[in-house]
């Protein structure tokens, strides 16, 4: 049982000889701090604590050590024999008893140090001794100032013409000594002028009034082909027509940023949604409202789609969540719950019956609209899925994302069976021809780019050079539409080349 004992108290010392050790080189910050940064009086208290500290250490081990090896016993247990009374039957001490009794209160000596140290006076005032010293701080953010202060130039205070001074005589100024002439400095040669390079121009976008005033998110064709839907984070739904290059009308605005906006099949309604969380569905004639869907608490509607007949419509949620709506009756059909991030993307199959979505984590998953399951999820990419478009056969999906790529997937063994590379940025939306023979693609890398879906190959690339793509579709006579960050809609052949401005944003 002593010996026990003894190793149990050799452990504690060496517990606290590593404590006292730790408290030295461990933070060489902290020291440093208090040998350069503190006056005087605490540096030599600092030198102090060094000093301290290596004895405690040092004496520390060596109190573990004797007491490990058993050097310093207490009492002993009586020997085989001894009487059961009397002094001889007492327990008697051996080895070092004083020794000993200096060990054992040395680790509540070092303990008690260690406070000290720690939350003493001679702390650097405002520095735990413990802690790095604190980073420079950030300067203090200035507003900047409205344009039409900036712009304003500054006046000239008024300057009041002196007073004339009466004239009086002046008594004549004695002459004043000769101030010798320096010596003539030799003439130093002209140095010419740097050439610098000016910046290139930058492009001059056209305006028009009733254009979009903020970034065009979504573009639609009409299923006759002669007018254009799209949706701003200006708030604002446009009608255009094409051929005569005009503004129809506003559509319509939502309380926030307009996300989507989709033909019925009808050709005469049109379903809208934003991130306000409302799903409106318009009459395109005159812009009325027919009814109003509300996501509630699951969110800003962030992508939406409608199923070829036109009686569903499904749409994914900044909560994660997949609702399907029925459009003929104004009800909720299925919230389906899945993701955990924000889901971004969504298509709806050819026979109206099953649907994809993506997340911004890169997951995808695989729905039954019908009966409101989940198929199957699957982590599709590494950055988020922002774009999605079935097949005409129904059996394959393709998927753009963050991760720069494009990927097609077999929804039988739900592997990817081929990528389409080239995008330098995240691709934010697809769209499929409607003989499923070319896909379109729109980047934050500022082009938009068309694939061909029998050999994979690039066919054109499409460069505004005017900031992202966040929309893109085919016109009826196979041109190619994209529209993004500068409000500017525009018709490009679908060879690539010159684009057309169709629709140029509002002036700013």
């Amino acid at each position: 049982m002593n010996r026990l004992a003894d190793r149990l108290l050799a452990l504690l010392l060496a517990v606290v000889a590593v404590a006292c050790v730790a408290h030295i080189y461990l933070l060489p910050g902290a020291m440093d701090f208090a040998l350069n940064n503190l006056p005087q009086r605490l540096r030599e208290a600092s030198v102090l604590q060094l000093a301290a500290f290596s004895v405690l250490a040092f004496a520390c081990l060596v109190g573990a050590a004797l007491f490990w090896a058993g050097s310093l016993p207490g009492r002993v247990s009586l020997p085989a024999g001894a009487p059961l009374f009397g002094r001889a039957a007492e327990a008697q001490e051996t080895g070092r008893p004083r020794l000993r009794q200096a060990f054992l209160i040395l680790p509540a000596i070092a303990v008690m140090v260690l406070l000290a140290t720690s939350f003493g006076p001679w702390r650097a005032p405002g520095q735990d001794v413990a802690s790095a010293p604190p980073a420079e701080p950030s300067p203090k953010p200035v507003a900047p100032q409205p344009p039409e202060q900036a712009a304003k130039p500054l006046q000239p205070a008024p300057v009041t013409p002196p007073e004339p001074v009466p004239t009086s005589p002046v008594a004549p100024t004695p002459p004043q000594p000769a101030v010798p002439t320096p010596p003539e400095v030799a003439d130093v040669p002209p140095v010419a002028p740097p050439t610098v390079a000016p910046l290139p121009k930058t492009p001059v976008q056209p305006t028009q009034p009733d254009g979009h005033r903020d970034a065009v998110v979504w573009l639609s064709v009409a299923p006759d082909g002669h007018s254009i839907l799209s949706a701003s984070t200006d708030h604002m739904i446009k009608l255009w027509d094409i051929g005569g290059k005009r503004l129809i009308r506003n559509l319509g605005t939502h309380k926030d940023m307009a996300r989507s906006a989709l033909y019925l099949p009808d050709g005469q309604r049109a379903l809208t949604a934003g991130d306000d969380g409302e799903i409106v569905l318009r009459q395109l004639s005159d812009g009325a409202v027919l009814h109003v869907f509300q996501a509630g608490g699951n969110g800003g509607a962030n992508k939406l789609a409608i199923t070829p007949d036109g009686k569903r419509a499904v749409s994914v949620h900044e909560a994660g969540t997949v609702i399907v709506w029925d459009l003929e009756k104004g009800t909720v059909l299925h919230v389906m719950q899945g993701h955990d991030w924000s889901a971004v993307a969504v298509a709806v199959s050819p026979d109206g019956t099953r649907a994809i979505s993506g997340s911004i984590d890169g997951t995808l998953k695989y729905w039954d609209i019908v009966a409101g399951k989940q198929l199957r999820s699957w982590r599709g990419h590494e950055q988020g899925a922002y774009g999605a478009v079935f097949t005409p056969d129904g059996h394959h999906v393709i998927t753009g994302s963050g991760d720069d790529t494009i990927k097609e997937w077999d929804l039988d063994t739900f592997k990817a069976v081929r990528e389409f590379d080239g995008h330098s940025g995240t691709v934010y939306v697809l769209a499929l021809s409607g003989d499923g023979k070319r896909l379109l693609s729109g980047s934050l890398d500022g082009t938009a780019r068309l694939w061909d879906m029998g050999s994979g190959n690039e066919l054109a690339e499409y460069d505004s050079q005017s900031g992202p793509v966040y929309a893109v579709a085919f016109a009826a006579d196979g041109t190619v539409l994209t529209s993004g960050y500068d409000r500017t809609i525009r018709d490009w052949p679908a060879t690539g080349g010159e684009a057309v401005v169709l629709f140029a944003g509002a002036p700013q």
